[in-house]
């Protein structure tokens, strides 16, 4: 383990840089768009759960900003992508990801 992701890890687990769930919105719009990149940087994070075809929610330290600035490399510029800090509370019905994640990630 490097001495940076080291030093992050123990920042983390002294709640020193807290964890959030944020949800991550995208429209690719150009036909037969390749989703695999965005795919991997997507589930690059520890914990990440797809709730859509194209809603994810991810589990990290950074902020909106960083993650949006990190998965802009994925997407074209005309496509769309929208990164929101998890709320407290949620509604759903049939998501792609299993129930119990929901509930056990969405409230960080």
């Amino acid at each position: 383990m490097s001495t940076s992701n080291f030093v992050l890890k123990i920042l983390i687990q002294k709640n020193i840089m807290e964890e959030h769930c944020y949800i991550v919105s995208y429209d690719l719009c150009q036909p037969d768009r390749d989703y695999d990149s965005l795919y991997k940087a997507l589930k690059s994070f520890s914990r990440w759960g797809r709730l859509t075809e194209s809603t994810w929610a991810i589990i990290t330290h950074r902020n909106c900003v960083e993650i949006r600035d990190y998965l802009m490399q994925f997407v074209d510029n005309d496509d769309r992508l929208i990164v929101i800090l998890g709320g407290r509370s949620a509604a759903w019905v049939k998501v792609m990801v299993d129930n119990n994640w929901v509930k056990e990630n969405l409230a960080k």
